[in-house]
């Protein structure tokens, strides 16, 4: 990762970030990276370092669990196979009426989808315990919970993408 260009560098990683492609271009200049460790967190600290405009659109760009994207498949590879391994692309009638009431009152309550690493979850129910958990925060404590999540997110996808690279795969 750290002999490729700007340019190759932003786009192998462009989909750590859900429809956050910037993030990678704009950690490049902190290289070289003694680690994939000191890579995410060079990435993240890309995040924390963004002002609130910016910072609200990267949890703007994340789908809804189980939400319109997931149902028509419009989610990027990444969310559908995270969203997939719980099921949330074929939910059963009452979960998803309760995922759906779940999701609005969490997106007008904050302004954004209540965004969970799932891999840190075995099943649905924990995730429906979580985001009900959640409902109840104020707003800021809700924005560094969503940072936090997608901290988990984005390193296991970075995992993957540097993988991929380390066998010869491309992105």
């Amino acid at each position: 990762m750290n002999s490729l260009s700007g340019d190759a560098f932003a786009t192998h990683l462009a989909g750590v970030f859900e429809h956050t492609d910037w993030i990678a271009g704009a950690t490049h200049a902190s290289g070289p990276f003694a680690s994939v460790d000191a890579l995410h967190e060079a990435m993240m600290a890309v995040v924390r370092a963004a002002d609130e405009a910016t910072v609200l659109a990267l949890l703007r760009a994340h789908p809804e669990l189980g939400g319109r994207e997931a149902r028509t498949g419009a989610m990027t590879a990444a969310s559908t196979g995270e969203q997939g391994r719980l099921g949330f692309a074929g939910l059963a009638k009452d979960e998803q009426a309760m995922l759906e009431d779940l999701n609005a009152r969490y997106r007008d309550r904050f302004g954004f989808p209540c965004i969970i690493a799932l891999k840190l979850h075995r099943n649905r129910a924990s995730v429906f315990a979580e985001h009900r958990r959640r409902l109840v925060r104020d707003r800021a404590t809700e924005i560094a919970a969503c940072l936090d999540q997608i901290a988990v997110i984005t390193r296991g996808r970075l995992d993957g993408v540097v993988s991929d690279a380390r066998d010869g795969r491309s992105a």
